[in-house]
């Protein structure tokens, strides 16, 4: 779904909004202002588990065949970044 991160330029405050139509400017739910800017969304990843939120690839392979971050097989998170 499209749930975006906007930061109110007027007041100051961060909210999640859904929107389907990004031709329109996005109000804030505390001002009303549509100065408003689309952030970068954060993400967090798990590792040392099984399941699901280990990471978008965990149940590519088992958990004991995984080296280095949840995210790859790359063996280091270095090559990731």
């Amino acid at each position: 779904m499209p749930i975006f991160e906007y930061l109110c330029e007027q007041c100051g405050r961060e909210f999640e909004e859904l929107v389907f139509n990004q031709s329109k400017p996005v109000p804030c739910p505390e001002c009303g202002s549509d100065k408003t800017n689309k952030l970068m969304s954060r993400c967090q990843f798990k590792s040392g588990g099984s399941g699901a939120s280990d990471g978008p690839h965990s149940y590519a392979q088992p958990a004991a065949a995984r080296s280095g971050c949840a995210g790859c097989s790359g063996g280091s998170c270095a090559t990731c970044h």
